[in-house]
């Protein structure tokens, strides 16, 4: 994991689970129902239905880059949730450029337990005059529904050709980025 640094107080991101362990390997069944031990849960504000011209605007620097696949399942209900994870993932990366916790778009994606995380994940960032560079890809992301209506999407980023950071400079920041692992599953809950 090359541009996500985990201070003790954002180990669970945006109340997403991170598991510093490679993704891929399994070809089981996940089962949203299932607990993991560290995972919380995160809750999104916007339904996926609100239309898109109510949404912020996010826009990562041009040395900054997230890549999306499978984002078109087939299913319009999926898509939409596909779309509102990128753009919460967005929202995180958007804030720490921008160099604030109290972004229009954290707001938007993210709210209670949620939006508490990602505030404590950007800070990390921020506290430590990181930012990232790169590409990170974000792939195999599977969505389900639970009984309560809530969506769950578990996926894996691809962190590779992404590295931190100097936030004042934009040089790397190989010092931080050493002994990170380049892959990471997420395990997020969208309501």
């Amino acid at each position: 994991m090359k541009r996500r640094p985990l201070p003790a107080a954002a180990a669970a991101v945006a109340a997403l689970s991170l598991l510093l362990a490679a993704c891929g390997g399994s070809d089981d069944d996940t089962n949203a129902d299932d607990k993991i031990k560290g995972a919380e849960s995160a809750t999104a504000s916007p339904s996926p239905s609100e239309s898109a011209a109510e949404r912020p605007k996010i826009e990562l620097p041009d040395e900054a880059k997230n890549v999306f696949e499978d984002a078109e399942t087939g299913d319009p209900k999926k898509d939409a949730v596909l779309a509102d994870n990128a753009d919460m993932v967005n929202a995180l990366d958007d804030a720490i450029f921008r160099g604030t916790t109290d972004t229009e778009a954290l707001n938007f994606f993210l709210s209670d337990l949620g939006r508490m995380k990602a505030t404590q994940f950007v800070k990390g960032y921020l506290d430590n005059d990181h930012a990232w560079a790169g590409t990170t890809r974000y792939f195999d992301r599977q969505v389900s529904f639970r009984d309560d209506g809530a969506a769950v999407v578990i996926y894996c980023a691809d962190e590779r050709n992404a590295y931190l950071t100097d936030a004042k400079t934009g040089k790397a920041d190989s010092e931080a980025s050493a002994g990170t692992k380049p892959y990471v599953l997420y395990n997020t809950r969208l309501e």
